[in-house]
């Protein structure tokens, strides 16, 4: 298995010649899901992350692909979508293509609100909502903490009022998960969403173990460290014993390898590619590593 391209490219061969389903896994499996610990409520182990590869404004050549991603998302199992006014024309693309696609009660949107100050926030997220078509919203996080104990009010009036159904924080680096946790432990939080991989692993530390113990529900941002991981295992092959938690690819392997911590909800990986969604989605089918295998799984990759 070189790389994911190519390993996907003659996987796809193969099912056409074949004339197999354009699926890398049975039809009759299913995803897993996992409840969001403050309602019970389950959605898919495996979402859509939307930025840059959702930011193509009104152009139909662009969207055409990514209609058939999340086409695929919703074939597999898979409901959330993450999104952000920081994201450029992604609000609007995931809701117009959505909406085309007569999706959008499948679909768990999720957004955040990017400003600063009481108005520019409720003008942005009343923004977000007519964007993407989500009334009521199922997730407004507070992006980056950015002007948080501000925005934190508005959220819990707005959650009351039935205009949003949960609450969330974000952040992408490991300097905010102190206080990503002090918040987690002080405020009514459904959500937290935290930068976490097989190589970066800071948030296991006390971050997750927090959210975990607080009844929070994890999403996972930059699973695949910006495409490091990729880098990093091109051209070498994957380890047979990989089978044993039903493993296919690299990017399964490190999908994996996340859902293999119980505290983690659903992890998002970002991608415009058909090809890669399907490979995404069956990281949500089929085993999980233990901790012994995780352990495992991180020393094979340091060794590379």
């Amino acid at each position: 298995m070189l790389s994911r391209r190519k390993a996907l490219k003659q996987m796809a061969v193969g099912c056409a010649a074949l004339a197999m389903p354009k699926v890398l896994f049975s039809q009759t499996d299913q995803m897993m899901k996992r409840a969001i610990p403050s309602t019970g409520e389950k959605i898919g182990v495996v979402g859509l992350g939307t930025w840059q590869t959702f930011d193509v404004g009104n152009s139909s050549s662009d969207r055409e692909p990514l209609k058939a991603v999340l086409k695929a998302l919703v074939d597999g199992g898979g409901n959330v979508i993450d999104s952000s006014p920081m994201y450029g024309s992604s609000e609007k693309v995931v809701g117009d293509l959505s909406t085309e696609l007569e999706l959008k009660k499948a679909i768990f949107f999720a957004t955040k609100v990017w400003t600063s100050g009481k108005q520019s926030g409720i003008d942005q997220m009343n923004a977000s909502m007519r964007k993407m078509k989500a009334n009521p919203m199922d997730l407004m996080q507070i992006h980056n903490l950015q002007d948080w104990k501000t925005h934190i009010k508005t959220l819990y009036d707005w959650k009351e009022r039935g205009l949003i159904r949960y609450i969330g924080i974000t952040h992408y680096v490991d300097s905010a998960h102190d206080d990503l946790e002090r918040i987690i432990k002080s405020e009514n939080i459904d959500f937290v969403q935290v930068n976490y991989s097989i190589n970066d692993r800071n948030a296991e530390k006390s971050l997750l173990p927090t959210a975990k113990d607080q009844g929070v529900a994890v999403l996972t941002n930059r699973p695949y460290s910006g495409g490091s991981l990729f880098r990093k295992t091109r051209g070498q092959q994957l380890p047979e014993w990989a089978d044993e938690f039903d493993c296919k690819s690299w990017g399964q392997f490190f999908l994996k390898y996340l859902l293999g911590n119980p505290a983690v909800t659903c992890v998002i990986p970002g991608t415009s590619k058909e090809r890669h969604m399907i490979d995404n989605l069956g990281a949500g089918i089929g085993g999980l590593p233990d901790e012994v295998m995780r352990n495992r799984m991180v020393k094979h990759l340091q060794s590379l």
